[in-house]
């Protein structure tokens, strides 16, 4: 008996570790970069993490098309189907919780209260947005008053698809916070997670890929935020980017790559406090008011009109 005691101990003692292995999320599938190479990723003291896919030009390409391919199904649902599942990836978020604290500490260099703090505020963060589906637009459309028998009403509608370079060092919560927004009004993304912290980026692909969000509304590529964003810029068959995560020297060279085809362009907004309430501006920046006229008609002999 003692001799199967001590087998079983020694065999505990020595299994190994698994270790995760992150991937790049395109188009609802998880591939290895096209490129097949990684880069080392570390924390704030060196220690390595992981290795994680280095994306290539083919691998931006491939995002765009799941991009475009799931822009007409996102974009055609209702504003409360979208809120609804916006809410549902914060659900899957919230109990994902203790993983994203690990993975934020670890990227940023922060102690685990201040890494909660993030991770929930990057929660509620999804919830506002949720709650905005709905909502924006009535406050950014309506009706027009115009001289003459003529109803007139404007209505937002989604840009298409937009390129997001997410913040270098709010690995979270700034990334939720340029994201969100883009997808709540009906663009499809695809995002250039952080350089350095790409970690949670790549974990936030596995979430949504678990809730009720269609494949290929947002496409997760970590590497080299230059090697990336540069050839998404010049993408003709890309609408718009927001260049949170670009230095001056970068956004400079995408804003003149982006004009090719006269994208919509956020420029970086300096950012002291990513957990201020942020407003509707990232939402309203990728939108497109369309009008319409109606005559009014008339009512009986009278001419008066409704």
């Amino acid at each position: 008996m003692s001799t199967v005691d001590k087998s079983a101990k020694t065999e505990r003692a020595e299994r190994l570790s698994v270790f995760k292995t992150y991937k790049l999320y395109v188009g609802g599938k998880f591939p290895r970069s096209e490129s097949g190479r990684v880069y080392e990723v570390t924390d704030s003291k060196g220690n390595w993490l992981a290795n994680v896919p280095l994306s290539s030009r083919k691998d931006a390409r491939d995002a765009v098309v799941a991009a475009r391919k799931a822009f007409g199904g996102w974009s055609g649902a209702t504003a409360y189907n979208r809120g609804q599942i916006l809410y549902r990836i914060a659900e899957m978020l919230e109990g994902r919780r203790e993983q994203y604290v690990r993975e934020v500490a670890d990227a940023e260099g922060l102690s685990k209260a201040k890494a909660a703090a993030q991770v929930d505020a990057a929660i509620d963060r999804w919830v506002w947005y949720a709650g905005w589906t709905d909502k924006i637009a009535q406050v950014v459309g309506g009706g027009n008053p115009v001289a003459g028998p003529y109803f007139n009403l404007s209505s937002p509608e989604p840009t298409g698809v937009v390129a997001v370079v997410a913040p270098q060092e709010s690995s979270f919560l700034g990334l939720v916070s340029v994201v969100a927004p883009v997808i709540a009004t009906g663009n499809t993304a695809i995002v250039v997670a952080s350089e350095r912290s790409p970690l949670p980026a790549l974990s936030l692909g596995e979430v949504l890929a678990t809730s009720d969000l269609p494949g290929g509304v947002v496409n997760v590529l970590s590497g080299r935020t230059a090697e990336i964003a540069t050839p998404l810029a010049a993408h003709q068959d890309v609408n718009a980017i927001d260049l949170a995560g670009a230095d001056d020297v970068l956004a400079k060279e995408l804003e003149i790559a982006a004009a090719d085809n006269l994208k919509r362009v956020l420029r970086p907004q300096p950012v002291d406090n990513w957990t201020e309430t942020p407003g509707i501006d990232r939402m309203t920046a990728f939108l497109e008011t369309k009008t319409v006229w109606h005559p009014t008609g008339s009512l009986g002999a009278s001419g008066s009109s409704y």
